[in-house]
């Protein structure tokens, strides 16, 4: 499954504006269209009735006071029927009622007519396009993790993991020994619990050992048991993880890291299917299908003379690669929107959101601890997200600024994407940095920093937007978020 993410980058909002007002209307309509928003100018309040079900409405600006039928009325239906737009409301006759009504009734904004400035409507449409599209974008991501098949919390759309959920599909049903490598962090035992619960085994017990967590006679007692007697401590007779395991699955992880001798015992349970116990002298039979899991390469272990050949074989009957997250990065928004709702959950916040800036550096990041290290750094950044979305600036500095001694996005850090996925986004880091240096040399006034970059006011405050630059540190932070740099610059 293939997932396409909208944004106001596609395409620009398409915006109805019901005015009765005919020189508001028309001046409406060419300032938003100057922007270039599809505009739908309308006059007449019940004939903007039935736009109310255009299902490719993105914001609508209303006109209160019409003959026949009201701006109020025309919110209620939008509410109605497409409450997914953002709806500002404009007025000649405000009142705290009138505003706190609209308000209430759903509208995302509240203007006064005739407006300060040209940029006023301008600026209210684009944050509402902005919403709309974050929203939009979320859908999207939510849609495509409730079609995942339930994988458990296994997420991805990419080429590579759609090849591992065919593969889990396809040899859950058997009873072969199956054998999972990948990095650290890439979700192997996930694709062991995956597998065990479309197994007909599923009822039977699921047991998971790390095996590189163990002393050699520790890791030896844990999986075969041993008698009372037996060693120092053992001062019962305990159940081995094999025998706890009996009917189910065990999955070994970090299985290359076991010694030499455990590596014996564990091949007589898997060519006889009996163990025993430390210290016993009668096998048991016991009915275990074995998963096992290992970052190491475990074809040179055994040409190094440190892994047995025999045991090789027997665990390497089918093997599932996991592909690093570095290698899937248009895995990176699903698993990202994943992980956003489980630990939104989790602490009470209400964030259901990540910027377009944040995922892009979500996007970019190498990834090293894989998906743990998403986990991770999704984890902190609701803890730290002091509004409905994940900002930029909350994410850890390493992933924040994705750069090595304080320059530019290098092309290290993207070389693990395709070329014209590279490009882009260096570019996009370029125009950040740029806005970012611009301002700060302007002290943050935006009008200074148009004129030194040849760009009009208004553009220039859409591309502090987009670029999400700025931020709570420039006075009059109320923009809208299209354009492309090389276009506003051109005027």
């Amino acid at each position: 499954m293939s997932v396409t993410i909208p944004t106001q980058q596609n395409r620009k909002a398409k915006v109805l504006v019901v005015d009765d007002d005919k020189i508001v209307l028309r001046a409406a309509s060419e300032i938003l269209s100057r922007e270039g928003y599809q505009v739908v100018a309308i006059d007449d309040a019940v004939e903007g009735l039935s736009a109310c079900k255009d299902p490719t409405i993105d914001v609508a600006c209303l006109d209160i006071k019409m003959p026949n039928l009201s701006g109020m009325d025309l919110l209620k239906a939008f509410k109605q029927s497409r409450p997914d737009v953002e709806v500002i409301m404009m007025t000649a006759f405000a009142t705290v009622e009138t505003a706190v009504e609209a308000v209430k009734g759903g509208a995302y904004d509240y203007l006064t007519k005739p407006f300060e400035n040209i940029d006023v409507l301008s600026l209210a449409v684009g944050r509402a396009a902005e919403k709309k599209s974050l929203r939009d974008r979320t859908k999207v991501l939510e849609e495509a993790l409730s079609a995942r098949n339930q994988f458990e919390d296994l997420v991805g759309q990419s080429g590579q993991m759609r090849s591992v959920f065919k593969l889990v599909e396809t040899v859950s049903y058997s009873t072969a020994t199956v054998l999972i490598q990948g990095e650290s962090g890439t979700g192997k035992e996930l694709v062991a619990r995956a597998i065990h619960f479309r197994s007909p085994r599923k009822d039977k017990p699921f047991v998971a050992v790390n095996c590189s967590a163990l002393t050699d006679t520790l890791l030896e007692s844990e999986l075969f048991g041993h008698m009372k007697g037996s060693f120092t401590g053992a001062t019962n007779n305990k159940k081995g993880l094999f025998e706890a395991a009996d009917g189910g699955t065990i999955f070994l992880d970090e299985i290359g890291d076991i010694p030499a001798a455990t590596q014996v015992r564990l091949l007589r349970v898997l060519q006889e299917g009996e163990v025993k116990r430390v210290g016993a002298n009668d096998t048991l039979k016991v009915d275990v299908r074995v998963i096992a899991a290992t970052n190491v390469d475990l074809t040179k272990a055994k040409e190094q003379g440190k892994f047995r050949e025999d045991l090789f074989y027997r665990l390497n009957v089918i093997t599932v690669q996991l592909p690093p997250l570095r290698d899937r990065p248009e895995d990176i928004p699903l698993l990202a929107q994943h992980f956003l709702k489980i630990y939104a959950t989790k602490v009470g916040k209400k964030v259901t959101s990540i910027t377009p800036a944040a995922m892009e550096a979500l996007t970019t990041a190498r990834w090293v601890g894989n998906v743990r290290e998403l986990e991770n750094c999704l984890e902190r950044a609701v803890v730290l997200s002091a509004g409905e979305q994940v900002e930029l600036e909350e994410l850890p500095p390493e992933i924040r600024n994705n750069q090595r001694g304080g320059g530019d996005i290098e092309v290290f850090s993207l070389a693990h994407l395709p070329y014209a996925q590279a490009k882009k986004l260096a570019m996009r880091a370029f125009e950040r940095r740029y806005l970012s240096a611009l301002l700060e040399r302007s002290s943050n006034n935006v009008s200074m920093a148009a004129r030194a970059a040849g760009v009009d006011r208004s553009n220039f405050r859409r591309l502090l937007k987009q670029y999400e630059v700025g931020g709570r540190t420039m006075k009059g932070n109320d923009m809208d978020d299209e354009g492309d740099f090389d276009e506003a610059a051109n005027g």
